[in-house]
């Protein structure tokens, strides 16, 4: 019976085991090692995703701010966002439009399509983006100086007219027979300009500007009345003058009305006035015939000029134009010049035009080509004859010189030395016989915040 007994006792041992293993465990026992590795994954990837997230958003916002910087370089606004292309701009510079991001290549593009939601800069517009100087628009200026910048400016003028005249007062009979006297008449004139301009913008669209010059003016004239073939320089007359003080100053605004979107144009209107500093011409001493034995370095009359301008900037030129009338304001003189006595002069106006391109070899250096063109209308004086015997005035009559045309070609160069700072020199050379010979200026102009 014992090892019976033991038999039924191993048996029911062995059933009872599996029995035992599947009877039901308390949940919150079992299930409790396994939440808190759960659980602590689950932070350790939703920390990850939120890093993750956060990176793509800086990105997105670097991504605008760079796209907000070349559409406020290429339409020129003055909004706040655009400070860092408004500083890069050069004294008077004009900016092409903004050169689109370089396309990425295509190990970049699969790289990005690759990568899923994960955000990766493959161009970005070069930081030196070309800016075009127009060199030959010494007077008018470029674009407006921006809202509290101001420019100082030094130049370097050097003017050059040397006239030959040859009067004849006779009878002519045809094939180039002449009977009569012949007068030469030869006249040559240096003038040597040193300026300081000043220009500050008020606003993002007005500006003003002075300009104070210091003038060397040196004259040489000879008269050679040939009366006497075997005697030419018989009677020759040299009569040197020269002069140093300051110029006429002139002064103005200009408003800026366009900001030269979507392909428009920048149009800015200004006035200028010149105001009489100089030495007055009709104040200088003279000798008995009215010759003037000190040269003056003023014109000695006010006037005012409006002109319009407009830039059109297109890649990679830049095309101008400019119109202006200058208009000079009449003077009573009342003083006696040689033989004369002069009592008013209305000096006549001046209609001028001018128009040109400017072209970026590279982003520092820019060449300008243009014509500018005056017609400097007749001056009117009121003048009466004197005796020298008796001293008595004969009657008043009005003289009017000629008109003038002059008539200048234009060649600048300019170069970017800093982002404040750029060398700019420009050559005139006269077209018509009215025209100076060559007129050559050198500015230099500095660009800082006033406020």
């Amino acid at each position: 019976m014992r090892p019976a007994a033991s038999s039924a006792f191993l048996s029911l041992g062995l059933i009872a085991a599996p029995a035992a293993a599947q009877q039901p465990v308390s949940p919150a026992t079992a299930a409790m090692p396994a939440a808190v590795d759960d659980g602590d994954e689950l932070r350790r990837t939703l920390a990850a995703e939120r890093q993750e997230l956060d990176r793509q958003q800086r990105a997105l916002d670097e991504q605008r701010a760079r796209i907000d910087r070349l559409e406020a370089r290429l339409s020129g606004r003055g909004d706040a966002g655009t400070q860092v292309a408004q500083t890069a701009l050069p004294p008077g510079g004009v900016p092409l439009p903004a050169s689109p991001p370089p396309a990425p290549p295509p190990s970049a593009a699969a790289s990005t399509a690759s990568a899923g939601t994960q955000v990766q800069t493959v161009g970005e517009a070069p930081s030196d983006q070309r800016q075009v100087q127009v060199a030959v628009l010494s007077e008018q200026g470029g674009i407006i100086t921006k809202a509290g910048r101001a420019t100082v400016e030094v130049n370097f003028e050097y003017a050059r007219a040397d006239r030959n005249q040859v009067v004849f007062r006779g009878v002519q009979i045809p094939e180039a027979v002449l009977i009569g006297v012949f007068d030469i008449n030869q006249s040559r004139q240096d003038v040597l300009t040193v300026g300081t301009v000043g220009r500050l913008g008020l606003t993002s669209r007005l500006e003003i500007n002075g300009r104070l010059p210091f003038v060397y003016r040196s004259d040489k004239s000879v008269l050679a009345p040939v009366a006497n073939p075997t005697e030419p320089n018989a009677g020759q007359l040299d009569r040197p003058v020269s002069g140093a003080n300051i110029g006429d100053i002139d002064f103005g605004l200009r408003y800026q009305f366009t900001d030269g979107n979507n392909g428009a144009p920048y149009l800015i209107a200004g006035v200028q006035a010149v105001a009489p500093t100089g030495t007055d011409p009709f104040r200088v001493p003279r000798d008995a015939l009215g010759n003037a034995l000190k040269g003056a370095t003023g014109a000695g009359f006010w006037g005012v000029t409006p002109n319009l301008t407009a830039i059109l900037p297109s890649d990679p030129a830049v095309l101008f134009a400019t119109l202006g009338y200058t208009y000079n304001f009449a003077r009573t003189i009342n003083r006696q010049i040689g033989a004369a006595f002069i009592e008013r002069i209305a000096p006549g106006s001046q209609p001028s035009a001018s128009a040109g391109i400017a072209i970026a070899l590279n982003p520092r250096t820019s060449l300008s080509f243009g014509y500018a063109q005056t017609w400097a209308l007749g001056t009117k004086t009121r003048v009466r004859a004197l005796n020298q015997t008796t001293q008595e005035l004969g009657d008043a009559m009005t003289a009017e010189s000629r008109d003038l045309q002059i008539g200048r070609l234009l060649f600048g160069v300019s170069y970017r030395t800093s982002p404040t700072t750029t060398l700019n020199w420009n050559v005139e050379v006269g077209a018509t016989d009215d025209a100076a010979d060559v007129r050559t200026t050198l500015r230099i102009p500095f660009t800082f915040n006033a406020y």
